[in-house]
């Protein structure tokens, strides 16, 4: 084995470290280097680690927090980029690294694909389902915007709410670029969501103008489109020109090419309500006139169909006089007729019972010469018994057997019975029937009906 030159420096390894890295930043100085991310670290501090790689090399690459701040765009794992910065080594490790100053994607097409690949990701998700779209409010109380406080997005969205229908509006401030910014913008989204109820808007609109697609990537960032997504609140995306296009614009209930026409979609025109009510309220009392004339046409035609009420009134009242007048009359002959037929019929009574006794007894001795004697005298015994019992029956029911216990008929002079005194007051003559014959009677006087026992006017006399 050789041996080593006695005249060769001895030197300690920091040195040897430290003339490695003089020589390496002297001899290369500022590199412009293409590769694609790997390892991507972001450290608490903000500082930004990550490795360059392509088909068959690797470098290291820093970025400190400061130069980290200015990207426009965020880098992960898989993306292909331009960085440019200080060849050195780090010391400690002895390993040579990328201090980088710049980064950039290599070509916008690098920038399209990540989107891309990250679109057909959510949409296998069902985060851009046409299902999950909600119809937007049709006159919203108060709106949410997300964007930027300064600027002219702000300006335009306030000023065309106010042309058209002026409502509360409450702005959620947010950096609408740069790092940190789709942080921001999914935190106001979410924070919107979960204001209490009686405050929470009705409607959010997430807006930002124009740009290149670098500007626009906080509003492709995987966060922001979720947020849009499940955001409990009806939410319109306008962002950029009409031209332009971010994934927040799928995840959005609505898109608006322009953040002015983003205010166009959440309100109405004020004056155009008003003018379709006033037109609406028009046609109601037409409508109305016209149908209230037809009715009152049909009325009038069925009315003239009608006979005259007081008509119809007169010939009922007429029939009623009629039947007031005829009613004393057919009562007064009706209790005739019914008096005449009594008294037919009491007086035919006794005969009755006597041929019915007779011919009782008749057939009764009939029956006896065909019987056994004992026999005979049984229902001979048993015939008078029944004889007896309807003789006694009808001296019971006979008009006699009343007068007999002390009671008196009162007629009329034609030979009415006068039933209460009422009727005894109408006539000045009348005629007692006694048990023993009838009498000729004056009424002298009437006394009062009905008044209480003891007292009242005195009993009038029947002499």
């Amino acid at each position: 084995m050789a041996s080593a030159p006695a005249n060769l420096p001895e030197l300690s390894v920091s040195e040897l470290s430290a003339a490695l890295r003089r020589t390496v930043e002297t001899a290369f100085g500022l590199v412009r280097v293409r590769g694609e991310i790997s390892g991507f670290k972001r450290h608490g501090s903000g500082h930004l680690y990550f490795a360059l790689k392509d088909a068959d090399a690797v470098i290291d690459a820093v970025m400190w927090r400061g130069v980290a701040n200015g990207l426009r765009f965020r880098p992960e794992d898989g993306l292909d980029v331009v960085a440019t910065g200080r060849l050195t080594i780090y010391q400690g490790r002895s390993k040579y690294q990328i201090d980088v100053e710049r980064m950039e994607p290599a070509g916008v097409g690098a920038l399209l694909a990540q989107v891309e690949e990250r679109k057909r990701r959510l949409e296998a998700e069902g985060l851009f389902a046409a299902s999950r779209k909600r119809p937007l409010p049709f006159l919203p109380r108060r709106i949410g915007i997300v964007t930027s406080p300064t600027g002219a997005v702000i300006r335009d969205i306030l000023h065309r709410l106010a042309d058209r229908f002026p409502c509360e509006v409450l702005l959620w401030p947010v950096p609408v670029q740069g790092e940190g910014a789709e942080a921001r913008i999914a935190a106001a989204i979410r924070g919107f969501g979960r204001m209490p109820e009686g405050e929470r808007p009705d409607l959010l609109i997430v807006a930002r103008g124009g740009g290149s697609i670098e500007d626009l990537m906080a509003f492709n960032a995987e966060d922001v489109v979720r947020a849009a997504a499940e955001s409990p609140i009806p939410l319109i995306s306008a962002v950029g020109h009409e031209t332009d296009t971010t994934l927040i614009d799928f995840a959005a209930d609505r898109r608006a090419p322009t953040p002015t026409a983003a205010a166009e979609l959440a309100v109405p025109v004020r004056a155009d309500l008003v003018e379709r009510v006033a037109e609406l309220g028009a046609q109601l009392l037409r409508a109305t006139g016209r149908r209230r004339g037809l009715l009152a046409e049909r009325v009038a035609g069925l009315a003239a169909r009608l006979p005259r009420p007081a008509a119809l009134v007169e010939t009922r009242r007429q029939r009623l006089d009629d039947a007031a007048e005829r009613l004393p009359r057919a009562v007064l002959a009706r209790a005739a007729r019914e008096r005449v037929r009594l008294e037919r019929a009491g007086s035919a009574l006794p005969r009755a019972l006597g041929l019915a006794a007779a011919r009782a007894r008749t057939a009764h001795a009939s029956v006896a010469a065909r019987l056994r004697p004992e026999l005979l005298v049984a229902l001979v015994a048993r015939g008078r018994k029944a004889v007896e019992a309807a003789a006694r029956l009808a001296a019971s029911l006979s008009p006699d057997a009343t007068l007999s216990r002390g009671y008196a008929l009162v007629l009329a002079p034609d030979g009415r019975l006068l039933g209460d005194a009422a009727a005894v007051r109408a006539e000045r003559d009348v005629r007692l029937r006694l048990r023993d014959g009838e009498v000729a009677a004056k009424v002298a006087g009437s006394g009062s009906r009905g008044g209480p026992a003891g007292g009242g006017a005195a009993q009038g006399l029947l002499l």
